[in-house]
């Protein structure tokens, strides 16, 4: 018989644990469309995605708004509040219908500091969206518009997170897809088309994204 210091130990499961009933937090459906919080608004809870997709975009004086980030189920938003961020820097609205968890900045904070297992994923997370942003640079600075939407495509189908040849996208506007782009509708409409004749993508049951589309993205 192994010894208990020889099992293995189960991963931490952060969505049981944030939502077990002896932890103080707030657990809110929003229908798709639905905003989550505004720009402006004060940084008072740090949130969960339990289920669903939700779009984070930043706007402009000049009222031009951009994408900055599309997260699904799993992940943490709204930390700036444990920096001292007093105010939200930019918009979070829901893309489908979405359960998140509100954990008040102060109990997460007391969280950090007593749950291991909460603080190593937490600072995972972190650190993955760290690497995101600079791809994301990278991305925009050096890439083609077209492929930076198979980039985008890619990282909303979630590839690499499961060993499925096609993924599902959550529904996304091409308005949204032009402006976590950076380009025009009428490209990402072209783009679009090309990659399903391709058989890249497809819509059979909603819209599919193939992994054959990172050949586009690796592709000189």
């Amino acid at each position: 018989m192994k010894s208990a210091s020889l099992r293995k130990k189960r991963p931490f499961d952060v969505q049981a644990f944030l939502a077990s009933n002896g932890l103080q937090r707030k657990i809110v459906d929003y229908r798709c469309g639905a905003t989550i919080f505004t720009q402006g608004d004060a940084c008072s809870h740090v949130l969960y995605i339990q289920h669903g997709t939700v779009k984070l975009s930043v706007l402009s004086k000049s009222g031009r708004e951009a994408v900055v980030a599309m997260m699904g189920a799993g992940e943490f938003f709204g930390e700036g509040c444990l920096a001292g961020q007093p105010v939200r820097m930019g918009t979070a609205r829901a893309v489908t219908d979405s359960t998140i968890l509100l954990v008040d900045k102060h109990r997460m904070v007391r969280l950090l500091h007593r749950q291991r297992g909460l603080s190593d994923r937490f600072i995972t997370h972190m650190l993955a969206r760290n690497i995101r942003i600079e791809e994301d640079l990278i991305d925009q600075l050096f890439n083609s518009s077209e492929k930076r939407l198979a980039r985008a495509l890619l990282l909303l189908a979630r590839y690499g997170k499961h060993d499925r040849p096609a993924r599902a996208v959550p529904k996304v506007s091409q308005e949204t897809l032009a402006e976590m782009v950076g380009t025009t509708r009428s490209r990402v409409n072209f783009f679009m088309k090309k990659f399903q004749r391709m058989g890249f993508i497809d819509y059979k049951n909603g819209l599919l994204v193939h992994d054959s589309l990172l050949t586009v993205v690796l592709g000189e």
